[in-house]
């Protein structure tokens, strides 16, 4: 069949009137940008017009919701971005509610008015992108939403001179007054471990900037550095005891685990090295197996529970049956 044929082949079979098919037909493809390509079989169609041919199908027939089980995985990069911008589109024109499942979170976070984190079966937190990017209800999401990932390192919350400091391995921040108001629970963790989480993005090049605050640096050595164009993602290593989020190792908090090989894993998830990365600006002078001093936004830090795994601050009730 034809695009045409195909888009009003439901409408057919419930044997609704040729003009009636036509017109929601023709109606959809001008939506979709397919008039021009009625005519034209399948394998004569691009990936993207295919793409928007099985939409088509979906809107003559006027449906009060849209349900999308992954649509654009089986696209190309470029054709993902575009198809991306042209759903969002059409869900704005039509304004037909739609529920759209997927596994690339910048497809959720660009497309959704709300998002919700699902984990096994289980709803983890369920609001709108910059919600879930700004404040994450447990480690999961905030490794979840954000690219490149949210880094995560075991860290301390220590008392000395009367302020307050976060240190994990050789490193140690500064925590505002203002950042402690903000979030009066932390009061609760001094001397205590906690799980510190740093967005890429909130890491600055220290070497480029024009005001200098050494209680919120870290020095490093840049391992590897990647060029993205306008942005450059600068990895490096923190010697501090890491986190993970994955369920092979969450037997950490188990004293003897019977099998071996979970008990090595364990182990090495205890280790010294934990994985960072830094988007900083084109600008910097990071350079690989150079040291790199890095400025920390300190009023962005994340900090979580690492018995529960929740935001300290919010309720414990992280997840609901879905």
């Amino acid at each position: 069949m034809n695009a045409h044929k195909n888009m009003g082949f439901a409408l057919k079979m419930r044997g609704m009137p040729k003009d009636e098919v036509d017109r929601r037909v023709e109606e959809a493809a001008r939506i979709l940008g397919l008039s021009d390509s009625l005519q034209k079989k399948p394998r004569t169609l691009s990936g993207g017009q295919r793409q928007r041919v099985a939409m088509g199908r979906a809107i003559v027939r006027q449906p009060q919701a849209f349900l999308m089980d992954e649509p654009l995985s089986n696209l190309d990069a470029k054709l993902r971005v575009e198809m991306r911008a042209e759903i969002s589109r059409i869900q704005r024109d039509l304004g037909v509610t739609t529920v759209y499942v997927t596994h690339d979170q910048v497809e959720a976070m660009t497309m959704g008015d709300r998002v919700a984190v699902m984990r096994n079966g289980l709803l983890q937190q369920i609001d709108k992108p910059q919600v879930l990017y700004e404040r994450p209800r447990n480690l999961f999401v905030a490794e979840f939403i954000g690219s490149p990932a949210m880094n995560l390192v075991a860290a301390e919350l220590a008392r000395s001179d009367g302020e307050v400091w976060v240190e994990f391995g050789d490193h140690r921040l500064r925590l505002e007054p203002a950042t402690l108001e903000a979030r009066p629970a932390l009061a609760g963790f001094e001397e205590r471990e906690v799980v510190l989480g740093i967005r890429p993005e909130d890491m600055e090049d220290a070497a480029i900037l024009h005001e200098s605050h050494p209680d919120r640096r870290l020095s490093v050595i840049c391992d590897i550095r990647e060029d993205m164009g306008s942005e450059v993602y600068a990895h490096f290593s923190v010697a501090a005891k890491a986190v993970t989020t994955d369920e092979v190792v969450e037997a950490l908090v188990v004293e003897d685990l019977e099998d071996e090989e979970a008990r090595l894993a364990a182990e090495r998830a205890r280790g010294a090295g934990v994985s960072f990365v830094a988007r900083l600006e084109r600008q910097t002078e990071a350079r690989e197996r150079r040291p790199l001093e890095l400025e920390v936004d300190v009023r962005r830090l994340h900090f979580f529970d690492p018995e529960t795994g929740l935001r300290i601050g919010e309720s414990r009730e992280v997840a609901t049956a879905g």
